[in-house]
């Protein structure tokens, strides 16, 4: 909105020539964001409390689980409305709405937030605390993933491939499975996400170091310049998708404040479906899809790990790990709860180094 509305005003008064820039634009929608959090985040969390959105902990079958956790049945949930909001409002008064890549985007991120939000209710009014079914919880994703990937394959100006990292020209051509190749990349970012959010800043901490390097490679890709001499591919728009990112860094920042240890508040499905979907998208939409598995690697970690325990489980009738996702383990290997959260964000932060570093070893 201020890009449609501010910065034809630079005919009258240069200052508003800043509002063409995608790093001016970028550096607002984080200050927007990361400043409706902080001021929505008091409020929200004592109408939750008054709603009765109480954090669910499970007890039989987890009874040392229970223990650590227990403490945590009064704080709050849904919390993912509030940084979904703030991401939405920020983006859309910060882009360029003529680039239609950016809204698909905040529609994904924001259906599978309600995916997430529905599964958080139903949580909080079923006496079993089971929420929604989990095959119409895929069903909606995979459905969401579909229609974007039918959106994708019929833009001109989009080609269905996939970059190699560290691999200067190969691309994967997908053709027509490029389709279930996106619902495939939204179902199991969004579901990868949603695993590693069990410990207090946990799932927010390294999504703010995801959304940080897409911002960055989001950028690079939609500039010319700098795509042609990194080689990576030139995507027409993309810089308009580092704002997007930049929202959800100022959004995760904002939240962390009040979910770092000991939380006030937890994001639910709600926030974890949607922000899990939203890095999915933008890894899609500028093509680094592959790269998502070594920028995102404690999504992956975390995921694998519950494939490996159920898969063993129901295989061999044993487990690999104390429990699943592998956070807990280490909570039940004695880990306090604050180190396993920095020793995974270091592990993260390690890894979006080693992700911006493949665009200069290509």
């Amino acid at each position: 909105m201020f890009y449609h509305l501010l910065y034809p005003l630079h005919e009258y008064w240069s200052f508003f020539n800043l509002f063409r820039y995608i790093t001016v634009r970028a550096a607002l929608a984080y200050c927007i964001s990361f400043g409706l959090v902080l001021f929505l985040g008091p409020r929200v969390i004592q109408y939750l409390k008054e709603l009765g959105a109480r954090q669910q902990i499970r007890k039989e079958g987890y009874e040392k689980l229970y223990q650590l956790q227990k403490g945590k049945q009064q704080t709050p949930t849904m919390g993912g409305v509030l940084v979904l909001f703030a991401v939405t409002v920020a983006t859309l008064l910060c882009v360029d709405w003529t680039q239609h890549r950016v809204l698909w985007a905040l529609v994904v991120m924001v259906g599978l937030g309600v995916i997430g939000f529905v599964d958080d209710y139903m949580k909080m009014t079923q006496k079993n605390a089971k929420g929604l079914p989990g095959t119409l919880k895929l069903l909606g994703q995979i459905t969401l993933g579909i229609v974007l990937g039918i959106y994708l394959f019929t833009d001109l100006n989009f080609s269905a491939t996939s970059e190699v990292p560290f691999l200067k020209n190969l691309t994967i051509q997908w053709g027509i499975w490029y389709i279930p190749f996106t619902a495939l990349v939204i179902t199991g970012s969004s579901n990868a996400v949603n695993l590693t959010d069990g410990l207090d800043g946990l799932a927010i901490g390294c999504l703010i170091l995801v959304s940080v390097a897409f911002a960055l490679m989001s950028y690079i890709s939609g500039h010319f310049n700098f795509s042609a001499y990194l080689g990576v591919s030139y995507i027409r728009g993309g810089g308009e998708l580092a704002i997007f990112c930049s929202a959800l860094v100022g959004a995760g920042m904002g939240f962390l404040w009040f979910n770092t240890y000991p939380a006030t508040i937890f994001m639910g499905d709600t926030g974890a479906l949607g922000l899990g979907g939203a890095i999915g998208v933008v890894a899609l939409m500028i093509k680094k899809e592959l790269l998502l598995l070594l920028v995102g690697g404690v999504f992956v970690i975390e995921a694998v790990s519950v494939i490996l325990q159920a898969g063993s489980y129901r295989l061999r009738g044993k487990r690999v790990f104390r429990m699943a996702p592998i956070h807990h383990h280490f909570q039940l290997e004695g880990w306090p709860e604050p180190q396993v959260i920095v020793r995974f964000w270091i592990i993260g932060s390690l890894l979006v180094l080693l992700c911006l570093a493949t665009l200069k070893l290509r």
